[in-house]
């Protein structure tokens, strides 16, 4: 799927999904000037105009304030500024982003519009060798390893 089509398909799940409104455009600059960087644009786009968090495997992706919260982080912006890698190696511009549990998370690099997705896990961290719209793709088909793995 492209980045039109994982919206596309995203858009209407939020019809029949329990996902939070859509964030406001303040919430998302907000999580921006803290991130110190702009959020890829198919996130960006789908906070603003589907859903403030909630889409995507499992229970959903973090939104940024007021949006829906991760099981430690009120948001993105929130985890990013905590920073709950103590060891530093998640690099500044790489956003937590979906919490899989036992210290594993989906994290995309913002320095990077494409958003190329990472795997941090215990203290290491992975290429997942795609970008979000073929993370939220995946997502979507269940194709996404960690979802098949379960």
């Amino acid at each position: 799927m492209n980045e039109d089509e994982v919206f596309e398909a995203m858009r209407a799940r939020a019809a029949t999904a329990q996902w939070p409104a859509p964030a406001s455009l303040e919430s998302v600059e907000e999580a921006e000037k803290v991130i110190r960087h702009p959020i890829p644009p198919l996130l960006r786009r789908l906070y603003l105009e589907v859903a403030n968090g909630g889409f995507g495997p499992g229970f959903g992706v973090m939104g940024v304030r007021g949006g829906r919260p991760g099981p430690l982080f009120t948001d993105i912006a929130d985890v990013y500024q905590e920073g709950p890698d103590p060891t530093g190696v998640v690099p500044d511009g790489l956003v937590l982003l979906y919490d899989w549990g036992c210290a594993i998370w989906s994290v995309v690099d913002f320095r990077d519009q494409a958003g190329p997705m990472w795997e941090a896990d215990n203290g290491q961290l992975f290429n997942e060798n795609m970008n979000l719209t073929e993370w939220l793709s995946r997502s979507l088909d269940g194709t996404l390893p960690r979802l098949t793995q379960q």
